[in-house]
């Protein structure tokens, strides 16, 4: 199904009404619906939060349809359960079977391995990203610690205490052991290629410099698949109900009818969260 992306407040003009079948999505509806759905623009929030609205909209009208709910002013934990009944009772999700998973984890055995892991201390030096000035200072501080550190490693702990702008500094940097995706995305790529013992140079984050030392670091390995056989089931599970729902939805958009906005592959992520 290909992706469509609709702006609904075109060149700044009022948008257009949203109906799904005979009801209509107030735009007030939408505004409120907005602070779950975080994003990089105001209009793209408001897409994602108008998409959500219909979603349950068609969801509840086909619900009362079974005589599942009722056809107006339900409350919203009644809404929501009738939508978990409507979908048990018409979403068709196979069971992935035995051979399937056995596959499924043998194209992707990195997503079910065990992780690298990391021991670390460090010590943050600040500086904004814009400001080229501190930056600047703040390496060629790092540069003149890392020079004593260098000789007299057992500083470290000191350094941090002193130098650090990191509340870890309160534990003389310790950040304990760290797998991939625990801190901030630039650091955590650069740290999943060190050695164990003090890195010699400072290292760029958006928050400034690190002074970082690998105390220990424990290799992530592929776990076999008896280890992670229900991780395996439970992904090729989650894989087929967005598949299905996806499918529903469309169904239930062409046999309703939607004006003002047009349903997308993403359209299903507020009920998979």
């Amino acid at each position: 199904m290909q992706k469509i992306d609709i702006e609904l407040i075109p060149g700044g003009a009022s948008p257009p009404p949203i109906r799904v079948g005979g009801a209509t999505i107030e735009e007030s509806a939408i505004a409120q619906e907005m602070q779950f759905h975080p994003a990089d623009s105001a209009g793209t929030a408001q897409l994602k939060a108008a998409r959500a609205l219909v979603v349950r909209e068609l969801l509840c009208q086909r619900a009362a349809d079974l005589g599942l709910l009722e056809a107006s002013g339900e409350a919203l934990d009644e809404g929501d359960a009738a939508i978990a009944a409507l979908l048990e009772k018409e979403l068709d999700v196979p069971e992935p079977s035995e051979e399937d998973c056995r596959r499924f984890h043998a194209a992707h055995a990195e997503r079910f391995s065990e992780p690298t892991r990391l021991k670390v201390r460090h010590l943050l030096l600040p500086a904004a990203p814009d400001d080229a000035e501190a930056r600047d200072a703040g390496y060629r501080q790092g540069e003149a610690l890392l020079k004593e550190l260098s000789t007299i490693p057992e500083r470290f702990t000191e350094f941090a205490i002193r130098h650090s702008a990191c509340p870890s500094k309160e534990q003389g940097g310790e950040l304990g052991w760290l797998a991939p995706g625990q801190t901030v995305p630039e650091l955590d790529r650069a740290l999943q290629h060190l050695p164990e013992g003090l890195h010699d140079r400072p290292l760029a984050s958006r928050y400034g410099w690190h002074l970082v030392a690998i105390d220990e670091r424990v290799e992530g390995r592929e776990l076999p698949y008896e280890q992670v056989a229900e991780r395996v089931r439970h992904s090729l599970r989650e894989q087929s109900t967005r598949r299905a729902l996806r499918h529903y939805l469309l169904m239930l958009e062409s046999e309703i009818g939607v004006e003002g906005v047009t349903l997308d592959d993403d359209s299903a992520n507020s009920l998979m969260q």
